[in-house]
């Protein structure tokens, strides 16, 4: 397959995570990768339980998971060049009937062919901007294509490219666990509709964007609003002015690093562990907290640590390091700046002079960024290639399966949220797209 492979120097830069497993495990380059398996199509794991080789693949995945149906042997067969081709005949056959929305974290491979690459946040206004296209293809995981079905009109229709594409993340909070700590606050603050005296509500809930449409439309019927992380510190301070408390779930390690940044101290942010009783914490406990946070973290980012963060500070003295706020809080303590996907890129992107970035957030962003500025030495923190088990599963092969189907005429793999969840989860979605972060200038 055709890429764009720049030079820093002697060194060559292929933005491909891909080859660069390929290589590894072919042991035509040094190097480790978490799992062998990455070298594999995705379509090999389909049919199994589990969210598949990568960062994820030591996760539980939930009964009743949605799993992908088998892709045509064409596609599985299909060399790399004759995929690219294929998805770029099928996309100039569309034209704007079908517009292509890709994440930061997806393969080079497939990244190429989208239309509008961001983060979870500008994706969702990306599906919103664009009513006259019959059909987004979303290439990210399973809630972003829910996001984008909630956001989009009622005649288009949402498509993720492999319906095994979860998050193991969003999956740590299930709307009956949620539900029943709910009920279980409630019996401990009473009336969670009537604010008191001071016009405060007793707990605000904020889901991060990493949840199911089912969670976002539980947020949307308790007065509460969905975050990203690029605007998690607006979206704390709109619950803040509205409530006592916040509910802050799935993800515990944004919770905790937004909420810190903003001066609340970590006493008053007990865990919420599901699995127990008043989720492992007493009455006092939780009347005293500011934030509740949930147990649930993101595989990827978990795999960053302190001592990455100091291997890479001896060997490359003078070295910025920065990680995303789903990191544990001693590693975003530890590094010099923590930011959003999009914070990440823009923060390179103004970088003025050459520079050494150390980067902790998943490795296809990273990759990419290291061959877009040939002018700075960028490297990921975490040295085993790792990446996104479920963003992973999204290959070129299925991609331009729903792409042809379209041509064709026939609709797969459509995403639809149920209106009794579409309803109230829009609600919260839109409080969140109204919740713009000031722009600040990156150093």
């Amino acid at each position: 397959m055709s890429t764009t492979t720049l030079t820093l120097g002697p060194r060559p830069i292929d933005p491909s995570v891909d080859h660069e497993i390929q290589a590894i495990v072919s042991g035509a380059a040094t190097g480790d990768t978490c799992n062998t398996d990455l070298a594999v199509g995705p379509w090999d794991f389909d049919t199994r339980p589990g969210y598949g080789p990568g960062a994820s693949m030591g996760d539980v995945i939930p009964t009743g998971a949605p799993r992908q149906g088998a892709l045509p042997q064409e596609y599985r067969d299909a060399p790399d060049d004759e995929l690219e081709q294929r998805i770029i005949a099928a996309k100039q056959t569309l034209g704007d009937r079908a517009v292509v929305l890709g994440h930061f974290y997806q393969r080079e491979e497939v990244v190429r062919h989208a239309d509008y690459v961001g983060d979870s946040f500008q994706l969702a206004g990306a599906a919103q901007a664009h009513p006259e296209a019959e059909a987004i293809i979303f290439c990210g995981v399973h809630f972003m294509a829910e996001t984008a079905d909630l956001l989009s009109g009622p005649d288009q229709a949402v498509i993720l490219p492999n319906l095994a594409a979860g998050c193991s993340m969003a999956d740590m909070a299930d709307i009956d666990q949620v539900e029943e700590c709910w009920e279980a606050l409630e019996d401990l603050f009473g009336d969670m509709d009537t604010p008191d005296e001071e016009g405060l509500l007793p707990v605000i809930p904020v889901t991060y964007m990493n949840s199911s449409a089912a969670i976002k439309g539980f947020v949307g019927r308790h007065g509460g609003i969905v975050c990203t992380s690029s605007n998690a510190r607006t979206v704390l301070e709109w619950a803040f002015a509205r409530g006592r408390r916040v509910l802050f779930f799935p993800d515990q390690h944004l919770g905790r690093n937004t909420a810190k940044a903003m001066g609340v101290p970590l006493e008053r942010m007990p865990m919420w562990n599901p699995t127990k009783p008043l989720g492992g914490g007493d009455a006092q406990t939780l009347h005293d907290a500011q934030v509740i946070l949930w147990h649930g973290f993101c595989s990827v980012h978990r795999r960053f640590t302190v001592d990455q963060i100091d291997k890479a500070r001896a060997e490359h003295p003078g070295v910025r390091v920065i990680v995303h706020p789903e990191c544990p809080m001693a590693v975003v303590d530890a590094a010099d700046e923590a930011g959003s996907t999009d914070y990440i890129r823009k923060a390179i992107q103004a970088a003025t002079e050459p520079t050494t970035f150390a980067i902790g957030t998943e490795i296809n962003l990273v990759q990419r960024l290291a061959a877009e500025y040939p002018q700075h030495e960028i490297f990921c923190l975490d040295p085993v290639v790792c990446p996104c088990s479920t963003m992973y599963r999204i290959h070129p092969g299925y991609l331009a399966w729903v792409l042809e189907e379209l041509v064709a005429g026939r609709v797969v793999n459509r995403i639809t949220v149920p209106s009794d969840v579409a309803d109230p989860a829009r609600v919260a979605l839109e409080r969140m797209l109204a919740a713009k972060p000031p722009a600040t200038p990156v150093a």
